[in-house]
């Protein structure tokens, strides 16, 4: 090299560094190619494990949870950073006087600005899935249900609720409710239950409960809140639409323990049987010590149901029942008929009547809300009212462990009010009578006001309160339904006698066969079994049941109606041997 010089160098040069730099170049990119084309065993496997721990549900147990909490650790983040669209929502005056620092959990209410809360409280949004638009009411509450899980047991779809684990306890729970009043039907719009349950259940778990067992709750609505929910008597105040309650944790945990619809047994008697005891410690542990306790029917306007109301009376008192009778009368019953009413059993209190101001004058209707008086029983915890059509086989006091609104399923999706549970409330009576004009019942009666107010209700199994009917007008049907008519000892708890009533009826059959609508009410084994109770009487009380001349008229003119109609039954040929006949009364 040193030979070469540094000129021959420099001449020498370009060629070299050309076939260095191509050598280097070439080392290069194998190198790099070989780094990149090799697979690293670690993170390929670490990967691959994943995927297969993935496919396994305690994988996705976690990748949900973790879910949740970014969830959480967002809506945190950013409660207090409203979206620029949203209106604000100012707070209530009445939280206002609360004081400061309060855990206040919020419910619907993400579509509004609460940023100027979070000066005043903590807020916790309280996330949820809303229920989905093609989830109906009659999901909840179908017309039939099979209560006697012969094919199949009875369940009710799932409202989702929140996760309330990952919630601490609040001081306050306050929801935005919806309301679509006026719309047809909004009263039975799935996710305003839903809200209200969402609520309801935050209360009883997260709620913290002051020295009287009550929490707090703000509703935001333009329609009243549910009463099945908040009652009429926990209403602390109400300030233009919200509405404070503080309502009693006993009363509302038993709510939220029941079915969420009649889709399900509130009562489930039957599953082993007619002996079956039912296990009545989770509905006795959440009820409060009741005052006072009885059961109740009403008499106004007519006489005509004294014999029913005598029969009902000694029925109750024969099942063992030690609980008080109260009957409540105008001054249409006679001092006879009252004197008869107290002697089967009765304490009779005197009411005025309701009158319905969508009725006609002199309709069967005209003053049947009347029944409301039943709300005005205040010095009683609660009321189990009864028709006085009734009779009744089995004892009944079970129901006062459940509460109001607890009946049997009529048809669609509303009970039956011939035997309810109630619990008396001024407050309740008041919104009634404030809501006559507005509320139009099904019926015209007051059982489709009571469905309008009371929308969501528990289901008892429909042996409390059996039907005397046979709509499917077929030999099964009326097999099935004489047999437990007939059955003794006795397998259906009551038997409500609709249409035309046994003791208005001669003794020799039921004469609903005699007119062409009312067969479907029809059944002699059911009208003997009256017959059979009421011969068991003392005989005093019996002559309270006797004919008039005018309905024997009657009966005598569906006779001959049906004689020359030839109903093929040929009812209306067997010959009367009713002594009433001949001996009645004025």
């Amino acid at each position: 090299m040193e030979g070469l010089g540094l000129p021959k160098l420099m001449k020498a040069t370009p060629k070299a560094l050309v076939k260095i730099n191509l050598v280097f170049l070439a080392l290069f990119l194998v190198v790099y190619a070989a780094l990149l084309l090799r697979p690293n065993s670690s993170l390929y496997f670490e990967n691959a494990g994943s995927l297969v721990r993935c496919s396994l549900r305690e994988c996705h147990h976690k990748v949900d949870t973790l879910k949740m909490k970014v969830v959480l650790e967002e809506t945190q983040a950013n409660s207090q950073k409203p979206k620029g669209n949203l209106s604000e929502l100012e707070m209530p005056n009445f939280l206002n006087k609360m004081g400061k620092g309060m855990k206040i959990g919020m419910v619907n209410m993400d579509h509004r600005d609460v940023s100027k809360w979070s000066t005043h409280s903590e807020t916790i949004p309280i996330k949820f899935e809303r229920v989905s638009e093609l989830f109906e009411w009659k999901d909840l509450f179908p017309e039939w249900i099979d209560e006697e899980e012969d094919t199949d047991v009875a369940t009710c779809p799932e409202i989702p609720m929140p996760d309330h684990r990952i919630y601490d306890n609040l001081d306050m729970i306050v929801a935005i409710l919806p309301c679509k009043f006026p719309e047809e039907g909004w009263a039975r719009e799935v996710f305003r239950l839903q809200v209200h349950l969402i609520v309801a259940n935050l209360a009883v778990k997260k709620g913290k409960k002051d020295w009287y067992s009550r929490t707090k709750v703000g509703l935001l609505s333009k329609c009243r809140p549910m009463m099945e929910l908040f009652r009429c008597e926990d209403l602390v105040k109400q300030e233009g639409d919200w509405w404070f309650f503080e309502p009693e944790m006993g009363r509302l945990e038993q709510k939220v323990s029941l079915p969420i619809g009649s889709c399900k047994l509130a009562l489930p008697l039957w599953g082993q049987g007619i002996h079956e005891i039912y296990d009545l410690s989770k509905i006795q542990s959440s009820t409060i010590t009741p005052k006072k306790e009885a059961y109740a029917t009403v008499l106004h306007s007519t006489e005509a149901y004294v014999c029913g109301a005598i029969t009902l009376a000694q029925s109750l008192i024969k099942t063992g029942t030690k609980r008080d009778l109260l009957m409540l009368i105008d001054n249409s019953i006679s001092i006879s008929k009252r004197n008869a009413l107290v002697a089967a059993g009765w304490t009779l209190r005197i009411i005025e009547r309701i009158r319905n101001p969508r009725a006609e004058n002199g309709t069967y209707n005209e003053y049947n809300y009347s029944k409301f008086r039943l709300w005005q029983l205040t010095d009683y915890d609660k009321v189990i009212f009864i028709d006085s059509d009734i009779l009744v086989l089995r004892n009944l006091d079970l129901l006062f462990h459940f509460p109001q609104m607890t009946a049997t399923g009529n048809d669609v999706s509303i009970f039956n009010s011939g035997i309810m549970v109630i619990e008396p409330s001024n407050c309740t009576f008041r919104v009634f009578i404030d809501r006559t004009k507005d509320i139009i019942s099904y019926n015209g009666g007051d059982q489709g006001f009571l469905n309008e107010v009371f929308v969501w209700w528990h289901r008892l199994p429909r042996r409390v309160n059996y039907l005397k009917n046979f709509w499917a007008n077929t030999t099964l049907e009326a097999t099935v339904k004489n047999h437990l008519f007939g059955a003794d000892p006795p397998q259906v708890y009551s038997i409500h006698y609709l249409g035309l009533k046994p003791w208005l009826c001669y003794r020799d059959y039921d004469c609903n066969w005699d007119i062409g609508d009312q067969r479907v009410y029809a059944s002699d084994v059911a009208h003997q079994r009256w017959w059979k109770f009421h011969d068991d009487m003392d005989e005093g009380l019996q002559k309270f049941c006797g004919l008039t001349e005018q309905r024997r008229i009657e009966l005598d003119w569906d006779r001959m109606k049906a004689r020359k109609m030839g109903l093929a039954d040929k009812h209306w040929g067997i010959k009367i041997t009713d002594p009433r006949r001949k001996h009645l009364i004025t």
